[in-house]
């Protein structure tokens, strides 16, 4: 069941842009993510870790990824050289296995397509990076939903910061207020608040094992299916 929150929020939110979230949003990304960082320990002969500690890891690009997998820690800095062979062998691994295992979530298709008949303008933002962004949307059929994607080294910042966010806007000629990100992250809640524009979450996804409904949020939703009906086109 949907929550909505906070009670302030009034919806159907009167929006023309709608700005979705790859990784734990649109699609489950994680069964492959974590079979290429236990590939890449492998190579490095270290200790391999389990899916669910991986999810954790999974929000703030690859390049965060490894250093968590080589440190088993958030926010600790590896060794420079060890990370840079480490990040090599995990790009090679990815490339390879990008959409293996990933699919979508349920859902997440039938809500592309009713958002894209109700004649919303639809852009992916995500914090992966292009090389791998592109191959997974193509090889899910999930790209042509899409009039613009940026990925994580699309521009100078990412989310958190609402750069990504505001390009979307100009580019399709909106203002922030008529712009609505869904996300599955504190992360894309800070970006959307950082842009002044309302936020929408699922309830699964990879939040670092927290439940984004701490991260306040407008609305939580349980599929992207649900997504239409807090939506209307403003024309």
């Amino acid at each position: 069941m949907a929550i909505a929150m906070p009670a302030a929020a009034r919806f159907p939110l009167a929006v023309k842009m709608v700005m979705v979230d790859l990784d734990g949003t649109l699609v489950h990304t994680a069964p492959d993510l974590a079979d290429c960082t236990n590939l890449m320990l492998s190579d490095l002969g270290r200790p391999t870790r389990d899916l669910a500690t991986v999810s954790t890891w999974i929000g703030n690009g690859v390049s965060r990824l490894v250093k968590r997998a080589l440190t088993n820690e958030m926010w600790t800095e590896p060794d420079p050289r060890l990370f840079e062979q480490a990040l090599a062998r995990f790009q090679d691994h990815y490339a390879r296995h990008v959409a293996h295992k990933s699919r979508p979530f349920p859902g997440a298709a039938e809500g592309l397509q009713q958002l894209r008949h109700a004649g919303f303008k639809l852009a992916c933002i995500t914090n992966k990076a292009e090389r791998f962004t592109l191959p997974l949307l193509q090889q899910l059929d999930l790209a042509g939903y899409f009039e613009l994607i940026l990925s994580g080294d699309s521009l100078p910042k990412k989310k958190p910061d609402p750069l990504p966010l505001l390009h979307a806007c100009r580019h399709f000629g909106v203002t922030p207020d008529h712009g609505v990100l869904a996300g599955d992250s504190g992360n894309d809640v800070k970006a959307a608040r950082a842009a002044g524009m309302p936020v929408i979450c699922v309830s699964y996804g990879y939040n670092h094992g927290h439940d984004i409904r701490e991260s306040n949020p407008d609305a939580v939703i349980d599929s992207l299916a649900e997504l239409p009906k807090y939506l209307r086109y403003n024309d």
